[in-house]
């Protein structure tokens, strides 16, 4: 199947007319500046100096995402209800909690030694960007019934994006609530723990009414309403195993697929900078991108950076909570929420000695309060890039990625001297021995974090032997690990899909070129679909329906491509079986817990190693017989919604992406939104497509291709476009090359560029 793409998307393609050098005077300049957008929509930024360099990217992000900016803003200070309404009043309270609350000087510090100054510049340039639009804002405000506010510094530095980058506080939820229902031994076979642990049990913690749903309202500001994990790949190679003979680097980051696009590609060029690459409109330099020394990608590394602590409650007074050395009083903020439509909320913000208390029940003299990487000063997402940027060799690189807090991740690295790495970063707390953080803790014992680890001693590596470093979010850290930093990873398929080729290439002497490293980040190959056709393969089966979807499977290359039928019934059969193994592995009042966290690695290790507790005596045929019921099932289920001729059936018919404009269900933005596509891939597959209902809401908008040796040979994308007005020319230009995992060059010398630019000149006034 191949759906049709909106005409907007042809319509805005053709709409970008060559322009003559543009000339506006800027009150808050230094000396002029040239931006040079390229024909892809990429700012190339040249500044005389740093003032003047992050005042123009300021003033340019807000011409591009000025709404989104400003919905990102206000999600960080919890001031979203003053233009949505009651609706936001929780999500607001909580964003309130999760602010930084500690000293502005360490804060400011921790990023980079000029980091003020440049936060600054940046915010002063969105300010100017305001005022020239003397009242005519952007038809996204008009529609919503607001006006954008001018910005602060401090208006960068929330915390709120980065809470579910790693879901630590919601998996203790989860484990309190397994523990609660079936101790903790059977609770510990439900969960992926690697390294394996034992769950420990706290002498007399209360573990009834805990819950994920505690944390439904602390809400990302890069979501909508579903929570998701955040994935990447990324990988780098020596240039020996290369066709150019340089080294390569690839990174595919996977955040909520929206429109705007999370990320934003910008070049910053003056004395001391020079780099390129994607971060998020509402912050300073580039997260993941080149300079002309060193390139780099990231990807989540998981450290448990969060921690819950069950804060007893007095019968006197519910702000009195028991601590190791007596009764305490908990601080209270009054702050107030002003709220669209109804009168003002007065927020009262409790914290207690961990943290803040986002939970309380009175009735049973319990509180849930936080300890978490965000209290720390230098934690906001993403602005130790400040020092990063700069970095010139591997050295300096890692001495930029000590400033790194949150979220943690998996650097890999490539230079022009043809050096490639990897260094893991981000606050690490080294706990009380006693206490692995998988579950919530009594707040009136000695549970205490015991300062930082080194980045030394996190994973990393420099010009390995193999030639070539890959992670995926998988476990990184030795087996053998004294003091594991997290006991819960993402699965591994993808990170061995990326190696099995990637070794393939080296073994067989075939020299790696761009175009594969491309043809990889659409890789749709499934590993967990060739491991369980392996198991089908030796399975016996009656002769009826189930035989019938048996024999297309297993004569089907166990690729998630968007035509395929045999795709469409793979996902439909692996859905039911691990609903199946859910159903006969935990209570049935657990069900809907379970299906919330049981991870598709844990179904395949469950039917790869059947047990008698789930399948029953003997397991495997109670596994094949499970097999036989699901394929009948899935057969039954595709022949409704697709029809009986089983030629016909498509995965892209139900897996499909819809690109959404926050403000779609309002009048007058008919054609804002763009799809449904019809996708490939799954969660699995290394072009990661991940939703839920079928539908895609997780992927990587953005992608980079890096070539030291050659920096102009670099190439990118990024999806929809770089503009989030719609009318713009590119509000959705890029979709067609991301939809068909094609790319555009990341242009970096000025001659390129020139070729491919219009220029607009920032004069000072």
């Amino acid at each position: 199947m191949r759906l049709r793409l909106p005409a907007l998307i042809v319509l805005l393609t053709l709409a970008c007319p060559a322009q003559e050098t543009q000339t506006l005077r800027v009150p808050g300049l230094e000396q002029p500046v040239e931006i040079l957008r390229d024909k892809w929509g990429v700012a190339h930024i040249y500044a005389k100096n740093q003032h003047d360099l992050f005042f123009a990217q300021g003033y340019n992000a807000a011409g591009d995402r000025l709404f989104q900016m400003e919905l990102w803003k206000r999600a960080g200070q919890g001031r979203l209800a003053e233009i949505i309404g009651p609706a936001a009043v929780r999500r607001d309270n909580n964003a309130r909690l999760l602010r930084y609350r500690g000293p502005m000087e360490a804060e400011y510090s921790s990023y980079a030694p000029d980091a003020k100054d440049i936060l600054e510049a940046f915010t002063s340039g969105i300010n100017a960007y305001i005022d020239n639009l003397k009242g005519d804002y952007p038809q996204e405000f008009k529609l919503a019934g607001f006006a954008p506010e001018h910005w602060r510094p401090e208006d960068c530095l929330s915390r709120n994006a980065a809470f579910f980058m790693t879901s630590n506080a919601g998996q203790e939820l989860y484990d309190a609530q397994l523990v609660r229902a079936l101790g903790p031994e059977k609770a510990a076979n439900l969960l992926p723990l690697d390294p394996r642990v034992k769950l420990e049990a706290f002498p007399g913690a209360d573990y009834s009414g805990l819950s994920p749903a505690l944390l439904e309202e602390i809400v990302s500001s890069d979501k909508r309403i579903e929570l998701a994990p955040q994935e990447s790949n990324n990988w780098t190679v020596a240039g020996r195993l290369t066709a150019s003979g340089h080294a390569l680097l690839a990174n595919d980051p996977h955040r909520t697929i929206a429109l705007p696009s999370l990320r934003y590609i910008v070049h910053l060029v003056a004395p001391g900078w020079n780099v390129i690459g994607s971060g998020e409109p509402a912050l300073p330099g580039v997260a993941i991108g080149h300079n002309q020394h060193i390139a780099w990608g990231l990807t989540i590394f998981g450290i448990d950076q969060q921690d819950l602590f069950l804060e007893t409650l007095s019968s006197k007074d519910p702000l009195l909570y028991k601590t190791t050395s007596g009764w305490r009083r908990m601080s209270v903020v009054h702050e107030t929420i002003r709220v669209k439509g109804a009168a003002d909320v007065d927020a009262a913000l409790a914290f207690t000695e961990h943290g803040p208390v986002i939970w309380q029940d009175t009735a049973s003299r319990r509180a849930l309060s936080l300890r978490w990487v965000g209290a720390e000063p230098g934690s906001a997402g993403y602005l130790a890039s400040l020092s990063l940027d700069r970095a010139e060799d591997w050295q300096q690189f890692r001495k930029a990625l000590e400033r790194w807090k949150l979220p943690s991740e998996n650097f890999v690295y490539a230079d022009s001297e043809g050096n490639i790495g990897e260094q893991s970063a981000g606050a690490a707390p080294i706990r009380s021995p006693e206490w692995t953080g998988l579950l919530p803790v009594p707040g009136d014992r000695h549970y205490s974090w015991r300062g930082w680890r080194p980045l030394d001693e996190l994973p990393h590596s420099f010009n390995p032997p193999a030639g070539f470093i890959a992670t995926a979010n998988h476990k990184m850290i030795a087996a053998d690990e004294t003091h594991p930093v997290s006991f819960t990873w993402d699965a591994d398929f993808r990170f061995r899909r990326i190696s099995e080729v990637l070794a393939h290439a080296r073994n067989s002497g075939r020299k790696l070129t761009r175009e594969d490293f491309g043809a990889l980040q659409s890789d749709v190959l499934s590993i967990p679909a060739r491991e369980l056709m392996a198991l089908l393969r030796g399975a016996s089966l009656p002769d009826d329906d189930a035989a019938a979807a048996a024999k297309m499977l297993l004569r089907w290359d166990c690729r998630l491509e968007a035509n395929s039928a045999a795709a469409a019934l793979y996902e439909v059969w692996f859905a039911e079986l691990r609903r199946e193994v859910i159903h006969k592995a935990a209570p049935e009042a657990l069900w809907p817990a379970v299906e919330a966290w049981f991870s598709p690695q844990m179904a395949a290790e469950s039917l790869r190693h059947p047990r008698a507790e789930i399948f029953g005596n003997p397991p495997q045929a109670g596994r094949d017989a499970l097999f036989a019921s699901t394929l009948a099932s899935a057969w039954h289920y595709l022949a409704g919604v697709q029809g009986g001729d089983a030629e016909q059936w498509e995965w892209g018919k139900m897996h499909t992406v819809t690109f959404r404009h926050p403000l779609d269900k309002l009048p007058g933005t008919s054609g804002w939104d763009l799809g449904p596509l019809a996708r490939p891939g799954d969660d699995r597959t290394v072009n990661s497509t991940e939703g839920s209902d079928w539908k895609q809401n997780v992927g990587a908008s953005y992608r980079e291709i890096l070539d030291p040796g050659e920096w102009d040979d670099s190439l990118a994308v990024n999806t929809p476009g770089q503009s989030g007005e719609p009318g713009s020319a590119h509000y959705a230009d890029l979709l067609p090359l991301w939809y068909r995992g094609e790319y555009f060059p990341l242009l970096y010398s000025r001659a390129a560029i020139e070729k491919a630019a219009t220029t607009l000149r920032l004069e000072p006034k």
